[in-house]
């Protein structure tokens, strides 16, 4: 079982209605067609999570997160897929939203449909 979590390179959506509408299409479009060479804030993001935890091919310790690799390969244009180990999901992925704020990107979790990070995850931050 895995957690995923959708990045993109783009303008922060108004709602998580249109952040999946957003999301779906670039899915269709970069993820689904002809896969591109990511954008340079994707490819930046991607870089900074794998100074953070290792590829899961590079991994000798076995602390990936990633059940897949090479990371990389999971980005096209404006959009990185990441699926996260279930078991360090929670973990990973709040980094993960931290990380991509940090490089000015969008996260949405396909799986409950809405933007990371969420109020309550933004205001817990603040406290």
């Amino acid at each position: 079982m895995s957690y995923d979590l959708a990045v993109g390179d783009g303008e922060m959506p108004a709602d998580d209605d249109v952040a999946g509408e957003v999301y779906e299409q670039l899915c269709t479009e970069y993820l689904e067609g002809e896969e591109q060479p990511p954008s340079p804030r994707i490819r930046a993001f991607v870089l900074a999570l794998l100074n953070r935890w290792p590829d899961l091919h590079g991994d000798e310790q076995g602390v990936s997160p990633w059940p897949g690799g090479p990371l990389l390969d999971e980005a096209s244009g404006p959009i990185a897929y990441l699926t996260i180990r279930w078991s360090v999901c929670e973990e990973v992925s709040a980094q993960a939203t931290r990380i991509a704020a940090a490089h000015e990107l969008v996260c949405y979790d396909p799986q409950r449909e809405r933007l990371r990070p969420t109020a309550e995850e933004r205001d817990a931050a603040c406290h």
